[in-house]
């Protein structure tokens, strides 16, 4: 069955590996607290045992250099969409707490994006992560 929205996390390309994959992961958290709804059922194997829930839909993880993040940052607030960000600081704070007072120091033109992610409807996704190419 198709999806009538996207999940899309776009990331800097110039991260190392471990940045790549952290980034994305806590991306990909903000969304499902977000939009809950989205998380499918439990999984079992044929033993019984019980594994997490997982999102329902396909991630699409694009990578792009910092002016592509910039303008998908953009196009993504100029059409009102919810934007998940991890900025260059991330990496340097230990906690939650720290990341939310490390984004909230940056005005939002000055943040130092090394990711963002997004959920809406699949064209308006599309728009935003114009530029960018899929992750290989």
């Amino acid at each position: 069955m198709a999806n009538d929205t996207k999940i899309a996390v776009l990331l800097r390309d110039d991260l190392a590996p471990w940045q790549r994959l952290n980034t994305a992961a806590f991306l990909v958290s903000g969304v499902t607290a977000a939009w809950p709804q989205l998380v499918g059922e439990p999984y079992a194997d044929a033993d019984g045992t019980a594994y997490l829930a997982m999102l329902g839909q396909p991630i699409l993880v694009f990578e792009g250099d910092a002016a592509t993040l910039r303008e998908a940052h953009t196009r993504a607030l100029r059409r009102e969409l919810t934007v998940g960000v991890f900025t260059s600081d991330l990496f340097r704070t230990g906690n939650d707490e720290d990341n939310r007072a490390a984004v909230r120091a940056v005005a939002r033109d000055d943040l130092d994006l090394v990711g963002l992610a997004v959920h809406a409807p699949r064209n308006a996704v599309d728009k935003v992560v114009k530029g960018a190419r899929l992750h290989p």
